[in-house]
């Protein structure tokens, strides 16, 4: 198994020309600050038919500081910072009440870009989170109202009747609140901006927050 996987790492290419664009980007004409140019590149990556180009990774870390890593939702990014959401009683819920410090990643491959936010995360109020589910799917407030996230599962037959229950009461009740439900925003202290170059000559844009305002530097690839 070994030799195989090693075999289908070396028969993989990265950026391959078929399916990614690699766009030249001038950093000395960037916006004075992130926000700004994530909105753009996230708008360039939807335009380019990046897959789910609101999925990121979520960096977070235990009491002991070992850290941990899932695939989330983008819920916006504005002023408050970048925002996502989970129970407050889930694993990533009880590291954040512990250190409340997060990062996230983003990776859209279809045009060599990467962005990485880092900074303090605060939870936002209980209306304001209830507002954010009550604002997504019903599929969305469904699986909020099964509950019980990264806890120990008996049996895929007991998800199977939760999930039906909670199907059937969030289409009764679209307004349906649960308490646990928490909308987290991250305030970044740096935003980083990674295009892929062909030659390697990989452009990195790295946004420092400072008192007043942002600062740029230019990072080696």
């Amino acid at each position: 198994m070994a030799s195989d996987l090693h075999g289908l790492l070396r028969s993989l290419r990265v950026w391959d020309p078929r399916v990614t664009e690699l766009r030249p980007f001038d950093p000395a004409a960037a916006p004075a600050e992130p926000l700004a140019l994530f909105t753009q590149w996230f708008a360039e990556a939807v335009a380019a038919g990046q897959a789910e180009p609101h999925t990121m990774s979520l960096a977070t870390s235990d009491e002991e500081g070992r850290p941990d890593v899932r695939i989330v939702m983008l819920h916006g990014a504005d002023a408050d910072g970048w925002s996502f959401a989970t129970h407050a009683t889930s694993r990533k819920g009880g590291q954040l009440a512990a250190r409340p410090y997060a990062a996230l990643a983003f990776y859209w491959p279809v045009l060599g870009r990467q962005v990485r936010v880092r900074g303090p995360v605060n939870a936002a109020p209980a209306e304001e989170s209830q507002g954010d589910l009550h604002a997504r799917s019903t599929g969305a407030l469904a699986a909020a109202l099964t509950g019980r996230q990264s806890e120990v599962l008996g049996s895929v037959e007991e998800l199977a009747r939760a999930s039906e229950a909670a199907w059937d009461r969030a289409r009764r009740e679209p307004d349906a609140p649960v308490p646990t439900w928490t909308l987290y925003h991250l305030r970044p202290d740096t935003a980083e901006f990674f295009q892929g170059d062909e030659h390697r000559r990989h452009v990195r844009l790295n946004y420092l927050r400072e008192e007043g305002g942002w600062t740029r530097e230019l990072l080696w690839p």
